[in-house]
């Protein structure tokens, strides 16, 4: 039986490819082990960092994010292009739980308009005051410089009806307190500080002492005792000694001789007595004290106060 000519060249080709095939399997030597497979490494992400906490649900969570009270009262800035209600309520976390000190940045551009507006601002003032220390006279000074509405209890005294329902700021101790009617009423006693400097000896001090005596005679004429000889001896001594000192200045709380009435809404047992506090108030006026008649020009006065807030300040003056 006779082929077509197709299948005849279709195992020509195949028989040489079967050949070539046999001849290089031949060479191949197979491992038992399978071959590696290249493991991909990926470095690992620290993950995201939480979400700062919001002012107005967690105000001390958001000051204890922050390293310093500079740090938080810029974080708080940030925070008005989006509110200016939260971005406020950053800046009294910061103030009320951190040592905030930044008066400067308090009474900036920044926080103007906040300040004009809202109510509780004289406070936060007061507050960063005594913080500072509670130097009331030289703080006063520059809140008059950027026109902040806060006066002295000075300036109130000797021109009572231009300050009449404005803010005080000042620093008194409570020396009494009583109660007329519902409202109980404190005794105020303003006081200002003053700087006393004072050495105080620390180490080891150094101390030497000498004494030198000499003995002889002395031949000569008195008016006395006419020509003769004396003798005798002469004795000196010398001491010197030397102290290593160290200056120290103290800030001392001295009267000024101004007294008030400070009107509180409730009786408050933390307000102490012979403590000096920063004491934010409104000024009411003027009145006549039981030591004189009404009528009498001469009768002694003294400013009635309305108390808003007081702070305790800390003992460190920072200017």
């Amino acid at each position: 039986m006779r082929r077509p000519s197709w299948m005849l060249s279709t195992w020509a080709l195949l028989g040489p490819l079967a050949a070539g095939c046999g001849a290089s399997h031949s060479h191949v030597t197979w491992s038992e082990d399978p071959p590696p497979t290249q493991e991909m490494s990926f470095a690992a992400r620290p993950p995201p960092p939480p979400p700062a906490p919001s002012p107005t649900e967690d105000p001390k969570g958001f000051a204890a994010r922050y390293a310093n009270p500079a740090v938080c009262e810029a974080a708080a800035r940030r925070l008005q292009g989006a509110s200016r209600d939260e971005a406020w309520d950053g800046l009294k976390a910061c103030i009320e739980h951190t040592p905030f000190t930044q008066l400067n940045a308090l009474l900036g551009r920044a926080w103007a308009q906040d300040l004009s507006v809202r109510p509780e601002g004289a406070k936060l003032i007061a507050r960063v005051v005594a913080q500072r220390g509670g130097s009331v006279p030289g703080e006063l000074r520059y809140l008059q410089e950027k026109q902040i509405p806060i006066f002295s209890l000075a300036s109130a005294m000797d021109r009572p009806d231009t300050y009449k329902g404005r803010y005080v700021l000042l620093r008194a101790q409570v020396a009494d307190q009583r109660s007329e009617g519902e409202r109980p009423t404190v005794w105020l006693v303003e006081h200002a500080l003053s700087s006393v400097q004072t050495e105080e000896a620390v180490g080891y001090g150094e101390r030497m002492d000498s004494a030198t005596a000499y003995s002889g005679d002395l031949s000569g004429q008195t008016v006395l005792t006419g020509p003769g000889q004396l003798g005798g001896t002469v004795s000196s001594a010398q001491r010197s000694s030397r102290t290593t000192t160290r200056r120290f200045v103290e800030n001392i709380s001295d009267e000024t001789g101004r007294e008030a009435l400070g009107r509180l809404a409730r009786a408050d047992p933390f307000l102490e007595t012979r403590r000096d506090y920063v004491i934010l108030a409104r000024f009411d006026g003027i009145r006549l004290t039981s030591g004189g008649p009404e009528t009498d020009d001469e009768a002694p006065r003294i400013p009635v106060l309305t108390i808003v807030s007081y702070h305790a300040p800390q003992p460190l003056v920072v200017y």
